[in-house]
């Protein structure tokens, strides 16, 4: 009895191996589809408005996603061929005449802002920082003090 217990035990994990190796991602998905470039859909961003929970403690958190774009941290012009796309975003706060980029793809955190209405603009950009589609939103922080910033 003990050994037709190992002889089926065997026999189902032979089975077992044998269907675990034929489902693979390909066989299972069938081959990735190649889509060129050109015939990609165009890169979108879409911004949710600021945590209402955050700002009442004078914190700014923008939760955002890039459609038809990876957020990775690759720049340069030879990363434009790069299929499916790629790139990072552009934040302006309050129409600065500067900004910078995020490559994370995590939500934004601003601290520190004055109490007040304030405006942020997020652009959705290529790996050579060539704008693909932007979205603003607007706010107001409350007057809370922030117990880590200096005024």
């Amino acid at each position: 009895m003990r050994h037709a217990f190992i002889g089926l035990l065997g026999a189902a994990a032979g089975l077992f191996a044998s269907t675990a190796m034929a489902q693979t991602a390909r066989d299972f998905r069938g081959p990735a589809p190649v889509v060129p470039l050109a015939a990609e859909p165009a890169p979108r961003i879409v911004i949710d408005p600021p945590l209402a929970d955050s700002l009442a403690h004078g914190r700014v958190v923008i939760q955002y996603r890039a459609e038809n774009l990876r957020i990775v941290p690759v720049f340069g012009s030879k990363a434009l061929d790069v299929s499916p796309r790629i790139g990072h975003i552009h934040v302006t706060v309050d129409d600065a005449p500067w900004r910078w980029a995020d490559a994370s793809g995590e939500p934004l955190i601003i601290n520190c802002l004055l109490p007040g209405p304030h405006k942020v603009m997020i652009e959705l950009v290529n790996a050579n920082h060539q704008t693909l589609d932007k979205g603003v939103v607007t706010f107001v922080i409350p007057e809370v003090v922030a117990p880590n910033c200096r005024r």
